[in-house]
């Protein structure tokens, strides 16, 4: 059985393909057409998955979406009679819902196929395919699942357990209410207006002090019994006006959630561009800590509920590392585990998923953390390009490359890493990476004058050869995701300047050779000149998506400063 899953019509737009119950392929939209968080149809997502398939679409039998347009639709209807949502609004969602129960026609089309299509289309709504991408590729039987994001279909929060094949519901929360919409407000607040932009925040929070916590917790934000929250409608648009946002065919956009009363609550006006002061940094920083503190209570009280000790957390908000890495410490779970795609382009796979796993109660596979599921291009491929375009290059093989290109880094050399197939989600995970000697004191600055060019309160991450966590970690735990941020030991900060956090933490990626051999094959030839067994690693791009053929890191290597371009074993140094 053939079972294409999209996540369309909504940001971070995505395809995959499975065989019966095995991923073949996965990939964003926005890595192929090259517009960050795009949203819309994935058609060229599409097409590379059933390229890689070797299946045309009439050969297709189901298609997943992760939209169920009847989802609460009690909710939906209550919600419009009250007159808490505009006409407008209520438009924009009508036409959303109509092009989502088109999508197979919609793709038929768009690829020109003139065959039958036989495929069924399967929708599956979005928090329970967020709760699958996480429960049915996690090492667990059975686990309590927490699902956290903005909004989809109707709910922004979702609890439930995972048990075998099946994934059930406990308690979810309804639009308007939603933490992702908080933290967002905030992040607009603070003159970050791009989707997507939350993670500038997480950055910022470490130079502040939370001093506007208990504002945010005893105003904006209420807890209940039940662990569940809500929110004072005075301080936000969407409860009664609506909002615009934009999910067509490009970058989606929301307008600023919140009003004028937040600016009274807080005595200190919206940033619009200017420095930021550290009225701005303590904002940030109390706006992480009533996040931290909402996903502890949510997860404390399900596990009260549950007893399984642990923990599956997804959904855009799980993509806050910062309190993942603080959550084993600060509630009653002892395992945690968050998928490489927690945001919305996972929910692709887990439509497909929650139909292969949870309706059609096929086994699930045996526990695989392989977040490399794109494109991939051999020597001969690399070597064509380079050759068609006339640019000088050496080849090295194995043998000699990693030793190599380690040695350029303990030179001070920044390297764009370029190997085997891309990621799926949003970090670089050693495929397509830029990569720097952690040692150096003046990394970041050398990174941002040399291609990222961006706000210098940003960290860059460490990947660290995974048999060597606790050496450098406080806390223990294998992160193949870059998913939780951890405190570095004291005595290694001086040791890692470059990725040791103002702070002195580190959002790390444990690199396991089992998982990514040619990657842990570097750090290891590194660990070997330098006596330490990390490197910087932050994705391949310069304020664009992540980098996916050659072609698109060639274009990245020669508009910027980067010193060498490691293609598979093809070298390019200026």
């Amino acid at each position: 059985m053939k079972i294409l899953g999209l996540n369309a019509f909504h940001g971070d737009s995505s395809a995959c393909i499975f065989n019966d119950t095995q991923l073949i392929a996965a990939t964003e939209e926005e890595r192929i057409n090259r517009i960050k968080h795009w949203a819309g149809l994935p058609i060229e997502a599409i097409k590379f998955c059933l390229n890689e398939a070797g299946i045309g679409l009439e050969e297709v039998d189901v298609i997943t979406i992760s939209r169920d347009p009847k989802a609460k639709l009690r909710h939906k209807i209550i919600h419009a009679a009250k007159g808490m949502v505009g006409l407008k609004t209520l438009i924009d969602r009508g036409r959303n819902s109509l092009k989502v129960n088109q999508v197979v026609d919609d793709i038929r089309k768009r690829l020109g196929v003139n065959k039958e299509i036989k495929a069924k289309l399967v929708f599956v709504e979005h928090h329970r395919s967020h709760m699958a991408s996480a429960f049915h590729v996690s090492p667990f039987d059975k686990a309590a699942i927490l699902s956290i994001d903005g909004m989809g279909d109707f709910t922004s929060t979702m609890r439930g357990t995972g048990v075998g094949t099946t994934v059930d519901v406990i308690d979810s929360v309804s639009y308007p209410n939603s933490l992702g919409y908080v933290y967002t407000m905030f992040t607009q607040f603070l003159g970050f207006p791009h989707y997507g932009d939350e993670y500038k925040v997480m950055g910022l929070a470490p130079y502040g002090t939370p001093r506007f916590t208990p504002l945010i917790l005893n105003n904006i934000i209420e807890i209940k019994e039940n662990g569940l929250f809500s929110l004072n409608s005075i301080y936000f648009k969407h409860f009664k006006e609506g909002i615009d946002m934009a999910w067509d065919d490009g970058s989606p956009s929301i307008e600023p959630l919140f009003n004028e009363n937040l600016e009274q609550l807080i005595k200190i006006a919206p940033r619009k561009g200017g420095d930021l002061t550290k009225h701005h940094m303590d904002i940030a920083a109390s706006v992480q800590k009533a996040t931290e503190v909402v996903i502890f209570e949510l997860a404390e009280t399900l596990f009260r509920k549950t007893n399984l000790p642990s923990l599956c957390l997804t959904g855009g908000v799980a993509q806050n590392s910062v309190a993942n890495g603080k959550l084993v410490r600060n509630t009653s779970f002892k395992r945690l585990f968050v998928p490489p795609a927690g945001h919305d382009a996972g929910t692709a796979v887990g439509s497909a998923l929650y139909y292969i796993h949870h309706q059609l109660q096929k086994p699930r596979n045996t526990f695989q953390p392989q977040p490399y599921t794109g494109v991939q291009f051999n020597d001969d491929e690399i070597q064509k390009q380079l050759t068609e375009q006339r640019i000088d290059y050496s080849f090295i093989e194995d043998a000699k490359l990693f030793q190599y290109v380690a040695q350029k880094l303990t030179e001070g050399k920044v390297i764009g890493w370029f190997q085997g197939r891309a990621e799926f989600g949003p970090r670089a995970l050693g495929n397509r990476s830029i990569l720097v000697d952690p040692r150096r004191t003046d990394a970041k600055a050398l990174l941002n004058d040399k291609i990222k060019k961006r706000e210098s309160f940003r960290p860059f991450a460490p990947s660290i050869l995974k048999e060597y966590v606790t050496e450098y970690f406080v806390q223990q735990d294998d992160v193949p995701f870059m998913e939780k941020v951890f405190d570095i030991r004291e005595e290694k900060h001086k040791v890692i300047p470059a990725v040791t956090h103002e702070n002195g933490t580190g959002r790390l990626q444990t690199v396991d050779q089992n998982v990514n051999w040619r990657y842990h094959a570097l750090i290891s030839a590194f660990h070997k000149l330098t006596d330490v067994p990390v490197l910087l690693n932050t994705s391949f791009n310069e304020n664009e998506p992540i980098v996916n053929t050659p072609e698109h890191a060639i274009n990245c290597y020669q508009r910027t400063k980067m010193d060498i371009l490691v293609l598979g074993n093809c070298i390019i140094e200026r």
